[in-house]
């Protein structure tokens, strides 16, 4: 599945949906309010993500692809914040549409201790305008054919009607092009002709007018069945949450995809990622099984982070060598800031401590125990074979840095690796920012690399008492006697 991924880039996905902005309220709890038996919410941050539609997009844009946008927004300030979150990640925008009297789709999210404390939704959802939908019609009719792919996420905020929907089924059908469909409400006959539907269990219950149990595949054979009979669509992809994915094609038995999430922290936004993932895959000539296992493994990554978040392409390359052997705490370069904007949004703090980690001895494992005792996130930075040669010297490294993040990712103290150019920690350690960076107290304090723009940047070095005498230089000098 590697050349699928490396087919993502620069793929052009017209997204046809309702575009929202999830806002976060993050803080603390730790009294209860005098006035009604509530918690009451210390906030200590705010942040803005682009959700629903929004949300594919975000998704699309960082695997890579070019996207256009079809959409929605008020002309109140979310609006214009919505509309300028599309401009940074360089999406065409022609297709969005400001329309008077009508607020950009809004959900404030208040997040504290970890825990989703409560959801506020501004929003209205009769259908837009005729005007509107002539609109959006003519952009079409100027842009359609240059997708690769049309994905419909529908959210039934009113924009997409019977009308529209059916006028982009229609068009992208005389032009071969797939239409992917993540859709809402009963009435699944409005997205006949798409290339493929993606409810969940709920919404294809619902839609079928019948019970899907759990983990029971009759039943969710028979729902497939009777929506398959009842709306024109080839194929269907159901998921499942826990139980994974249960993909339905005409002329072919039912597929089966296990669920990869390890850990759950939040599940808004899973969807966006399958419908991203899947149509992406779709679009770069894969087919509707190994598209389903990309979006079934991106879903399993995304769940773990809390928030609206993206998925990113080295963290579905990092899933995908775990599937050939055990998974590894790497953290790349394009997914490091990322990571820690989620550390810092649950109010942890970070440790970062750095070095080559050739050879591992028992010093090594009790310094990183310290280290991770000082706080909450405990971050490995380790030189790149090319520093640990310019730093250690001909020979070195032993072991190569693909092998020495294996082996530090079995060490239950450390939480994330990175690999890095021993001449960029300071580059590093601008992106992280940690609270505590530690080092061994073998060195002094005037010696610690980076120190004094931890110092600057707020945070403190802690130097951790080395136990013993060994070390990896005496270890191979040992060997090389015996």
């Amino acid at each position: 599945m590697f050349d699928i991924l490396g087919k993502f880039k620069d793929r052009k996905i017209l997204v046809v949906g309702d575009l929202m902005l999830d806002e976060y309220l993050w803080g603390n709890v730790d009294r209860i309010s005098p006035e009604a038996p509530v918690q009451v919410v210390a906030v200590r941050d705010e942040s803005y993500t682009l959700g629903g539609a929004g949300n594919v997009i975000n998704n699309l844009t960082t695997l890579g692809a070019r996207v256009i946008a079809v959409g929605l927004t008020g002309t109140d300030a979310q609006g214009a914040l919505l509309r300028e979150r599309l401009d940074q990640l360089r999406v065409d925008t022609r297709g969005v549409v400001a329309e008077a009297n009508r607020p950009t789709t809004r959900k404030t999210r208040i997040i504290a201790a970890n825990q989703h404390v409560l959801r506020i939704d501004r929003e209205v959802r009769q259908p837009v305008s005729n005007q509107t939908i002539a609109t959006l019609k003519s952009f079409l009719d100027s842009t359609l054919k240059s997708a690769d792919l049309v994905l419909i996420s529908d959210y039934g905020k009113g924009l997409l009607t019977d009308t529209l929907l059916a006028y982009i089924i229609l068009k992208a059908g005389g032009l071969k092009k797939k239409v992917v469909v993540d859709p809402k409400g009963l009435n699944f006959l409005k997205y006949s002709g798409a290339t493929l539907l993606t409810p969940n269990r709920k919404e294809a219950a619902l839609a079928a007018g019948m019970e899907i149990r759990d983990r029971d595949r009759q039943s969710i054979v028979r729902a497939a069945e009777k929506l398959k009979k009842s709306v024109d669509v080839a194929n269907l992809l159901i998921t499942c949450g826990k139980d994974g994915m249960a993909l339905f094609q005409n002329g072919k038995p039912p597929h089966y995809i296990q669920a990869e999430a390890k850990q759950v922290f939040d599940v808004s936004g899973a969807g966006d990622t399958v419908l991203s993932v899947l149509g992406l895959a779709l679009a770069a000539d894969a087919s509707f099984e190994d598209s389903a296992a990309l979006a079934n493994m991106a879903a399993g990554i995304v769940v773990g982070k809390l928030g609206t978040a993206v998925i990113h392409p080295d963290e579905i390359r990092q899933a995908l060598r775990g599937r050939s052997g055990p998974p590894t705490k790497l953290v790349g370069a394009e997914t490091l800031s990322d990571l820690v904007h989620r550390v810092r949004q649950k109010g942890q703090r970070i440790v970062l401590t750095n070095g080559c980690f050739d050879l591992l001895h028992s010093g090594h494992i009790e310094f990183l125990a310290a280290s991770k005792a000082k706080g909450d996130v405990l971050i490995v930075a380790i030189d790149d074979d090319e520093s640990v040669r310019r730093i250690k010297g001909g020979g070195r490294p032993l072991i190569p840095a693909d092998l020495r993040v294996r082996v530090l990712s079995a060490i239950d103290s450390i939480d994330h690796v990175i690999v890095f150019s021993s001449d960029k920690l300071e580059q590093l350690i601008q992106v992280i920012r940690p609270d505590v960076l530690t080092k061994g107290d073998n060195f002094a304090a005037e010696q610690v690399s980076g120190a004094r723009l931890v110092k600057n940047l707020g945070g403190e070095v802690v130097l951790v008492p080395v136990a013993g005498e060994v070390s990896s230089a005496q270890i191979i000098d040992m060997i090389k006697n015996a």
